[in-house]
């Protein structure tokens, strides 16, 4: 079995497949805020009991491979793996790792490992010439090719932040849950701030998508991921699709590349 490992700047996912196979099934999927100070023993404790739970033992790992945007948390998760599970996992952006794609870009050893997971999950599961819109601490919009490649990026702050940002830095308002409002008039603090970030928001990706089309010159399939994707999915009409697990796919598909 695979043990895919997908350290967010917020969140920590871990999955379980059944292997490699383009249609390899997820069996289980938990997450842990992320702390780059977590040691090894300390996601041993954790995870081999929520493994246990589940019907699976630690010697079913015979695989794992690893994308992290928190390069302090990198070792911790590495030992472990290597310490607990008996294999040294691949590393998504490691100087022999093999993405399968070229990173069309000025700068790309500046481009996220989990950005380049979802452009190759992207591909496997939608094909080519995407938008691929992800709702995590940032909001990222990457742009592959017509030949699969990626090409560009718009980077936002995500919406939670944004939501954060707003009650640290007004005395009066309060922090708010990120919920689709009745109205867009708000007749109180709260749903008129629940207002100004979803239809906000909803207005950003709207208009990001239609101006990333226009630059490109030719439509594009346009694909959301992560964890509030399905809260906007059904106001923006230009979403072609959710795909809620394209980036633990793409880590299946890396494995397959890389093995």
């Amino acid at each position: 079995m695979l043990l895919a490992i997908d350290c967010g700047n917020t969140n920590t996912v871990f999955a379980v497949y059944d292997g490699v196979a383009k249609k390899a099934a997820k069996k289980a999927v938990w997450r842990i805020a992320t702390n780059p100070s977590r040691t090894a023993d300390e996601y041993a404790v954790w995870l081999t009991q929520l493994m246990t739970l589940k019907g699976f033992a630690v010697g079913d790992i015979d695989g794992a491979i690893l994308a992290s945007v928190v390069p302090d948390a990198r070792f911790g998760l590495t030992s472990f793996v290597e310490e607990y599970f008996g294999v040294s996992p691949l590393i998504v952006g490691d100087a022999d790792f093999y993405l399968g794609l070229d990173i069309v870009m000025d700068r790309p050893e500046q481009v996220g490992a989990d950005r380049l997971v979802n452009a190759v999950g992207g591909y496997v599961a939608h094909g080519k010439d995407l938008i691929i819109i992800d709702f995590g601490t940032a909001t990222s919009f990457d742009i592959t090719d017509e030949a699969g490649n990626f090409s560009g990026s718009v980077l936002a702050p995500g919406v939670n932040l944004s939501v954060e940002a707003l009650y640290l830095a007004a005395a009066q308002l309060p922090r708010i849950q990120v919920e689709r409002p009745q109205n867009v008039i708000g007749k109180a603090t709260i749903p008129a701030m629940q207002s100004g970030v979803f239809w906000g928001y909803v207005d950003m990706i709207e208009g990001l998508i239609g101006r990333i089309v226009k630059e490109e010159g030719r439509p594009k399939k346009t694909v959301a991921t992560g964890g509030l994707a399905s809260l906007f999915k059904d106001d923006v009409a230009s979403l072609s699709v959710v795909d809620p697990d394209l980036t633990l796919n793409g880590l299946v598909e890396l494995y397959r590349r890389n093995s």
